[in-house]
Parts: C-alpha cells; structure tokens; sequence
C-alpha cells in the first residue's frame, strides 16, 4: 500500500503538502481533486520520484512496476504500432536479453531468454499495441504511420496508449481526457474499469471520475482527505461534512465566547479568581475548530443579446470541407468532409454536436463559424447575427507576450472597426472591472499570458467571448482546461443564455446539463439523433466492439496466411509415367492420412478459440455495464481463464500447423 504520514512537500517557498497523511490500498482507484494550483501535480511528482518529501514518513513497495503518461512530444519516424509496443519495458527487456544471449553464445541463457520473452507476450504485442490505438479513435489506415505525421493532440493519444500497454501495479493518469473525443472517452472507461492495479487519476471531468473511480482524496489547505466512493459520492460527503463542521464551529464559538465573558468579568476579583484561571486554561486547551472557509465559488452569465434573429442561420445543400493545399497541382479537388448538409438553426436551440472522431464535428462548427468558407451550396446568416467561436485551439491564438488587460483593448479595437459595437463598456477602467468578473482582478490583469495556466487562458477566451454579447456560441471542446467549479459556472452560464448553443464536448455532463437535442454527423452526412447520451454511449460501445471484431478477423486472417501449411506443388501429371503418377498419389494420401488427425484437431480449436472470443467479447461488455463487486469479480476471473485458455490454445494451434507443414515437405 501506499502511506503517507505527515507528510510536508514544498515546491520553491509553497508549502504544497503540511503535515498530510493518507493510506491507499492495492487495487483501488482513486480520484485526486481540489482546485487548480492545490498540488494535485505536485503530488503525483511525489509518487514517482521527481519530488522528494520535506518532512514526514512516505512509503510505497519497492516491487510495484509504475506507469504514467510522459508530457514531451514525441519525436520519431517510427510507426505508431512499434512506437506503442515500445511502452511495453518488460518486453522490451525481454527482448534485450534475448539479443544478449544470443551474442553471448550461451544456449542455457538463450532458452531462458526465449522463455522470458514469451511469458513478456511477445505473441500478442502487436494486437494488444493495435487495440489501445484503434480504441483511442486512431483509424486502421494510420497505424503504420509514422509517430511524427500526426498532430501534436493525436501524438499525446499515443503517449496514453504507452502508458496502457505498460504492465502496471500502480498507474498515474493526469487529466487523460484532455485530448480525447467522446467516443475514445468512452472505449477509455472501459479499459480502467478492467485495470486490476492501483490507480490515481486526476480529471475534471465529474462523469469520467464517477465511472473509473471508488476512492476520492482531496487536496485541500495542503492538508489530504480520503473519501471511499466516487466524485458524486464525495460531492454528498463532503456537504454534510461541512454542514457539521459549521455547526461545531457555531457552538465553540459560543462556548469560548461565554469562557471570555466569564474571565474578563470576574479576573479582577480575588474571590473568584480561581476559577477565571481555571477558564484561561481551558480556553488555551481548547482545539480549535476551524472557521468553514469553503472554496472560492465562481460565476459568470452571458448578457442579453441585443438581437435575436430567427432562424440565426439557413445551411441548403452544403458541401463541408478544406481546399485544396495551396502547394497542390493545379485542379486539386478540395477535400469534402460533409455533405449535402440542408438544416436550420432556430433562436434559443440548445444542440449537442455528436459523432465519432474524424467525421467532421469541428469541420461543421469551423464552417457555421466562418473559419471555413462552405465548398458548395448556401449558407444564409439571420440579419445581426453574432457569433461567439471557442474553438479547441482557441488558447493557441492567444498571445503569450501580451496581458489580459492589452487582449482586450485589442478586441474592442477590432469590434469597433468592424461596426459591431455595442453598449459593450470599452473604457480601460470598464475593461478592469469586467475582467474582475473573471478572477483576473488586481496585477493580474498586467500578468503575461504566457506564463497562465491553461484553465486561466480558457477563462480569458469566455471573457472575450462574453464581452461580444453573441446570439449564437459555438463551442469546440471548451472544457478541456477547465476545472470542475468552473465547468460549473460555464453550465450554468450556458442555461440561462438566451442566444443559441452549438457545443461539442466530450464533457457528458455538460452536454446533458445544456443541451436538448442532438444532431449526429456520420458517414459524411449530418443528421438528427434520436436518443440521449446513455443511447450515444451505448451506440459507441457497439461500434467499438465491430472495430475490434474486424481487426480480430483481419489479425486472424493475415496470421492464416503466414502459417497456413505449404504444400509443395505436384508436378504436372502430363510429364510423369504412370508408376510416377501412381507413386505420387501413393505419397500424397500416405501424406493426408498422416495428418489428418492433426488437421481435425485443428479444426476443434479453431472452433473452440471463435467460442472463447464471443464469451470473451461478451464479458468484457459485461464489465462495462455492472456495479456489483462480486459480480466484476466473478466475471474477472472468468476473463482471466479465457485468456489463459486462449493462450494455450494458441501454442498448440502453432505446433499442428508446423507438424502439417513438415508432413507436406
């Protein structure tokens, strides 16, 4: 287990951790919260060695193999399968000793060597790296692509799928979904729910947390809390744990009152000085219950839109897409995304964008946004309409040498000359007060935004976007650098908006909290989607299983092949004699007599693998959806023996075919 005993961590002059203590046992998964710049980081540096406490006892087994999701950018030619596998160190020592001892000469240490990398899984490595891939929405196509052609959000999916395909006692995941779609949030879930080790994770995604998660540590007054059930369980926990302390702090704070009373009134008086005395030293004793100093709540709202043009906008038969590289020969086709799209979007809508990745989501929103120009058909505005656009690289455009305060002197610069201004205040003064609204008060707003953090740049972007009075928000992603408590502002900022919402997020509780219908794109078309998102997420669920299904099939398929048994063609009858031909027909059904015992084993266990797979599969659905421990239990263990099965079911399955393949020779 994991122990931490008044534990001190400092980092520079911030005391991070003071006299903290905590046990975490094997096997359970914990949730790490508290707010931004609370420690949480910091904390998991601890755990794996980066930072050294300052104070107290630490401890966790020495034996226990860790993985955790590296931060650089990856910088490689080599393809995403290999570069995954590669996260795999046991099999990579493996395979290092194996080149050892087969340098060495020595055939005792070879065959342990082979042995060690077999038990690494060295059979299945590049189906267990393919799944991790393709489940984190990487497409078939890609995965022999190249680490460096893809972008830096796909190279940090990759990053994740190493750290999953390291054997692990205990795993550390930061903010894991910060980079993913819904639909790889979801395959993501079920992966953890099947984790056996021990797992800390921090996210501020309260959906993602209650599903992975049965432990809770806060980290609060650089003091750590430990909290059994997941984050909603914590949410009610700590409610009534707050509730009572306010009331225990109410009464002492009556009862220290009376002792003071008491002691100035009858100090003086040698008669009753004695006991005055006595109170002095209670009231010294007394432990002090702290004052209830709940977090800093944050709120912001959306002003009334000066205009609320019905419909905002008229999309009729729209191609969605991207030119033509300016670098194309001439006559390059642009390349269409979505299509034939013909739809309306009505004052006050609230639409949830769905769809899996790569059908073109963030291509609709950039082209409602005017980010791109639509490659055919009409797109017709409503007469004042006015857009505010958070798009998923929105931070990037920020300028890092600039502060809040010069962003939005800009911006009303901008707005200005374009015509749009409002009765938006534009006084420097005004500017201070409204990023005030926004947590950027005092030299805050002199702050260089390059050196903010990522929830903080996020709240600069809605401060802007807010100062635009829009009718219309489009928003991408927008809750990727966002903490809980202003998620929760955000969500109820966005139901008491009066404009229109477009928002795509993987953030399930924001989507359910503000949006009231659902639009799906898929297979290049945009359609409406009949169901809420427990429908969406089992609909993903089942698409994830096909994939995997087919990329078992293809696997299977393209082993047949390499192992199938080569039977060396016959020469053509035409050039033998007849004792040639008899002998030959002699010697090819000694041939098949020989092995077919072999063959019809052979057939039993490809029958009974395809059996194994379906229950597998089947079980491994299960997990998905049950609660019950015992039951998680009882299906683990039914997992683990069809793997073990399956395992030696293979082995076997590669003895016939070499037995077969020597008796064709």
């Amino acid at each position: 287990m994991i122990t931490l005993k008044n534990v001190v961590l400092r980092r520079g002059a911030k005391v991070i951790l003071d006299s903290a203590s905590v046990t975490l046992n094997p096997g359970e998964k914990i949730g790490l919260v508290g707010r931004n710049g609370a420690g949480k980081s910091s904390l998991f540096a601890m755990l794996n060695g980066s930072l050294h406490e300052d104070g107290g006892e630490f401890s966790i087994p020495a034996q226990w193999r860790m993985a955790q999701v590296a931060q650089d950018m990856p910088e490689t030619e080599q393809s995403a399968t290999d570069y995954v596998i590669e996260g795999d160190i046991v099999l990579m020592a493996a395979q290092a000793e194996v080149s050892a001892a087969e340098a060495s000469g020595d055939g005792d240490r070879m065959a342990h060597a082979y042995m060690e990398l077999y038990d690494a899984g060295v059979h299945d490595s590049q189906a267990r790296a393919q799944a991790l891939i393709l489940g984190l929405g990487f497409k078939v196509s890609e995965l022999d692509n190249p680490v460096n052609s893809f972008s830096g959000g796909w190279r940090m999916r990759l990053q994740l799928a190493r750290a999953l395909m390291c054997p692990s006692d205990l795993l550390l995941l930061d903010e894991p979904t910060n980079h993913l779609d819904l639909d790889a949030l979801v395959w993501l879930e079920a992966w953890l729910k099947r984790y056996q080790g021990t797992m800390l994770v921090i996210s501020h995604d309260r959906e993602f947390l209650d599903a992975v998660t049965d432990v809770t540590v806060h980290i609060e007054g650089a003091k750590l809390t430990r909290y059994g059930g997941n984050y909603s369980k914590f949410e009610d926990l700590r409610s009534e744990q707050m509730a009572l302390q306010q009331t225990a702090f109410s009464k002492q704070q009556e009862k220290i009152a009376h002792l003071q009373k008491f002691i100035a009134r009858f100090k003086a008086k040698a008669s009753k000085a004695k006991q005055a005395q006595s109170r002095v030293k209670a009231l010294d004793r007394m432990e002090k219950v702290a004052p209830l100093l709940a977090e800093a709540d944050f709120t912001f709202e959306f002003k009334e839109p000066a205009n609320l043009p019905n419909p905002m906008l008229s999309i009729q038969n729209a191609y969605f897409g991207y030119p033509a590289p300016e670098d194309a020969p001439a006559g390059t086709p642009p390349t269409v995304i979505v299509q034939n799209v013909s739809k309306s979007v009505l004052a006050g809508q609230r639409i949830g964008i769905l769809g899996a990745n790569g059908q073109g989501k963030s291509t609709l929103v950039k082209t409602v946004a005017r980010a791109l120009a639509p490659i055919e058909g009409e797109m017709i505005e409503g007469k004042g309409l006015n857009i505010g656009y958070f798009a998923q690289q929105e931070l990037d455009v920020l300028r890092p040498a600039d502060n809040p305060l010069e962003h939005m002197i800009r911006l009303v610069k901008e707005v200005t000359a374009a015509g749009k201004i409002g009765n938006q205040p534009t006084r420097e003064q005004d500017l201070r007060s409204f990023l005030g609204n926004f947590n950027f008060s005092g030299d805050m707003v002199k702050q260089s935004v390059g050196s903010m953090s990522g929830g903080e740049k996020a709240r600069l972007v809605l401060c802007m976007i807010v100062w635009q009075r829009p009718n219309l928000l489009l928003l991408d992603e927008p809750t990727n650098h966002l903490d809980l408590a202003t998620r929760e502002a955000l969500s109820m900022a966005l139901n008491e908006f009066e404009g229109t919402v477009m928002l795509v997020s993987h953030d399930r509780a924001l989507l359910r909290a503000v949006c009231d219908e659902f639009w799906m794109v898929s297979q290049g078309g945009v359609a409406p989607f009949d169901g809420d998102l427990d429908d969406y997420q089992k609909y993903l669920l089942d698409h994830a299983k096909r994939q995997r299904e087919e990329a078992k099939k293809s696997s299977a398929t393209a082993a047949t092949a390499v192992s199938a048994p080569v039977v060396n063609s016959p020469e053509p009858m035409e050039n033998k004699s007849s004792g040639d031909r008899k002998e030959e027909a002699q010697r090819r059904q000694r041939q098949s007599d020989a092995t077919k015992p072999l063959r019809k084993e052979l057939e039993k266990i490809d029958q009974r693998m395809q059996a194994l797979s379906t229950e597998q599969s089947n079980l491994q659905d299960l997990l998905t959806r049950t609660t019950a421990a015992a039951e998680i239990a009882q299906t683990g263990k039914r997992l683990k023996a069809i793997e073990n099965e399956i395992t030696l079911l293979e082995e076997r399955w590669l003895e016939l075919t070499e037995q077969i393949e020597s008796a064709a020779v």
